[in-house]
């Protein structure tokens, strides 16, 4: 997600960067809604078409909490679910899925759905444990929960922890055994310098007995005197600094009270400031008119990276309290320490976001932690999405995992979060610009800002092929921007569902990774007629459905229908691979049984790229129709035979390599072999 906690929208901008300095001062915003009966009102109904509605229906839809209209296209709606009575009015976050359960964080905690009715999703367990936004992982009976909040607390009790200094404060990893999924028990913490804003966890396929878990933790060090060891001095001034570093936690299955951080891999060393594109006209002239109403009331300013920024009021509190407390006083502060707080405050801002005036001007260091990395172990490979740059990792040994290659781009502010094709041929990064409070998909706002990145890997190598952006154009009153979304398992084609917080769901067709297309969308109108925090905060097929975290809402969970795009033969296809678990920053390969549908999905893809005449297309139809309703010996010969013309027909087609996907499914299919289609 963007933020470690409401208020913060990452440090994307840089006015994000005093935000970050809130965030180590422990403060932290709540969002309050209320609450209507639910409603539906689709926008949209269009389905057969090869592009999308005009005019696009997403655009000018009412507003509303739970009576929002909706615009859809080429998908259903099954159920939107709100959130549990404690859970309401909160900020959803994460997803993760084990058997028919959807495990959904929340920064107050987070709850366990059972959708093996997916039209009506049952709560299991609400549990309520306040500290940032709760990202989730699940393993077999092990669910893992991320930390950073100063306030969250050990034992999982509202109300913070108010010492600078405390042993009641997580910040890190919680695991919890969920054997009995309605009554989770803890039964270990893993306690990190700067806390899990992610973490991502990785099944080792030589490592049965152990999972690790990689540490992406973005806030302030925390005092040697709570947790040992952590060092906020650059590593060149000390080289156990807690800075310019992940984590990998060892969590041994049978014990996972023993699980301990086992390596800190420096994978940012040697790596500068990556360009960056500013903000538009628009917000700076936006900026410039809060900053003269700051001015005008007292708000307290700063420079950060050559850019003034207002700071939060909440922090500044904390800021005043420190000074209260240093002169040995008690209650409001005095004119005098808001005196002393303006003559310092850049002074305090420039040692928190690690400033120093005296030094000579000269390129500043990369990023120090990544927002999040997804894990591929099937092809010992991970994507890094880290700030300013995209990385591609080698996991093979998965306690040292090793920097191959670092992508930079000027149009992207903030890296997020990666994405592999099935393959590991293509990666993609989503660029969280102005994080996940702004609105960045208006009309003005650049085509190539706030967009997913596409390269083609070939080795270490990784070559841009273009952007894609969701193409409706969002209000000034919605939060927007590329978010968190997984790999639609079409066979043959690179399909994914990616969230776009208000700008809602977007489907699309990244196979040609230098045209990707857009091809079923959802959509709410805004959450209300001024800009507050809402939308989908990840979007994942999981089992045949695609679930949605909605940050205020609750959740959402839709189904592919037949489109010009994609078939009902490719959505059968899809719908037979089956996960017992899936944490998509935990990428699993794709394996699809052998089926009919899978057979007809690449004959419908060949009819639509035009791969073999329309004869033949409705020759090789009718043939797997009458192998299917053959007897088990008659359908071994014919489909042997079919998959023998198949081979000839590759020599002269223009799509050759799909007619041999087509070749080696029918071969399966007359083989009766079975394939395990999920881990």
């Amino acid at each position: 997600m963007s933020f470690s906690n409401p208020l913060r929208a990452h440090a994307s901008s840089l006015s994000n960067s005093l935000l970050k300095a809130a965030l180590a001062a422990g403060v932290i915003a709540t969002f309050g809604c209320a609450t209507t009966p639910m409603s539906q009102s689709s926008a949209s109904s269009a389905s057969g078409s090869m592009s999308a509605p005009t005019p696009d229906p997403r655009v000018g839809l009412r507003p509303g909490l739970y009576d929002a209209q909706e615009a859809v296209w080429n998908l259903k709606v099954v159920s939107e679910t709100k959130p549990s009575e404690k859970f309401a009015g909160g900020i959803n976050s994460d997803l993760a899925f084990t058997g028919n359960d959807v495990i959904q964080g929340s920064f107050s905690g987070y709850q366990i759905w059972d959708i093996s009715n997916p039209a009506q999703p049952v709560l299991k367990t609400a549990y309520f444990c306040p500290g940032s936004q709760s990202d989730v992982s699940v393993y077999r009976n092990l669910l893992f929960v991320s930390g950073e909040d100063l306030s969250a607390r050990l034992d999982c009790a509202p109300g913070g922890v108010k010492d600078t200094v405390s042993k009641e404060r997580l910040r890190g990893i919680r695991i919890f055994d969920i054997s009995d999924i309605a009554n989770p028990k803890n039964v270990g913490n893993v306690q990190t310098c700067r806390g899990s804003h992610t973490h991502s966890l990785l099944v080792d396929p030589k490592d049965p007995n152990n999972v690790y878990v990689y540490i992406s933790g973005s806030s302030g060090v925390r005092s040697p005197n709570e947790l040992p060891g952590c060092v906020s001095l650059s590593p060149e001034k000390d080289p156990n600094s807690a800075l310019f570093r992940i984590e990998v936690i060892k969590v041994p299955l049978a014990h996972p009270e023993q699980a301990a951080i086992v390596t800190s891999p420096r994978i940012f060393t040697g790596l500068t400031e990556a360009a960056r594109h500013g903000e538009t006209a628009v917000d700076i002239a936006e900026h410039k008119k809060e900053l003269d109403a700051a001015r005008a009331r007292g708000a307290y300013t700063a420079t950060v990276f050559g850019q003034e920024q207002v700071a939060p009021s909440s922090f500044v509190a904390a800021q005043l309290e420190e000074i209260v407390k240093a002169r040995g006083g008690t209650g409001a502060p005095t004119a005098a320490d808001s005196a002393k707080l303006r003559s310092e405050f850049q002074a305090i801002v420039d040692k928190m976001v690690g400033e120093d005036p005296s030094k000579k001007a000269g390129p500043r260091p990369g990023p120090s932690q990544c927002h999040d990395i997804t894990l591929y172990p099937e092809i010992g490979r991970a994507g890094g999405a880290c700030g300013g740059y995209g990385l591609l990792l080698d996991i093979t040994d998965p306690a040292h995992p090793v920097r191959l290659n670092a992508a930079a781009d000027s149009n992207f502010s903030y890296w997020h979060s990666a994405t592999f094709n099935n393959e590991g041929t293509k990666v993609l990064f989503s660029d969280e610009w102005g994080g996940g409070m702004q609105p960045k998909c208006r009309a003005t706002d650049p085509r190539e800002w706030g967009a997913d990145a596409i390269f083609n890997l070939a080795g270490t190598d990784m070559k841009f092929q273009s952007y894609y952006k969701l193409p409706a154009p969002q209000t000034k009153n919605e939060n927007c921007v590329a978010h968190n979304g997984s790999l639609i398992p079409i066979p043959g084609r690179d399909i994914m569902v990616q969230a776009w917080y208000q700008g809602g769901i977007s489907v699309f067709d990244w196979t040609n990774p230098a045209r990707p297309k857009e091809i079923a969308f959802f959509d709410r109108g805004p959450i209300d007629t001024t800009l507050k925090l809402s939308g989908s905060w990840s979007a994942y097929w999981y089992n045949g459905v695609i679930v949605s975290s909605e940050i205020t809402r609750g959740l959402d969970i839709f189904e592919l229908t037949p489109s010009p795009f994609i078939s009902q033969n490719e959505i059968d296809a899809a719908k037979s691979i089956h996960f017992d678990y899936l944490n998509t920053q935990g990428q699993q390969k794709l394996v699809w049984p052998p089926t009919f549908a899978l057979a007809r999905a690449y004959v419908d893809q060949l009819e639509r790229s035009n791969g073999l005449s329309s004869s033949r297309i409705s020759a090789i139809r009718q043939s797997l129709a009458a192998a299917e309703s053959g007897a088990a010996g008659a359908r071994q010969s014919a489909l042997t035979a079919l998959a023998s013309q198949l081979d000839n027909d590759a020599r002269g087609s223009s799509d050759a390599a799909k007619v041999q996907m087509l070749a080696s499914a029918v071969r399966n299919l007359a083989a009766g072999r079975t394939a395990a289609a999920g881990m």
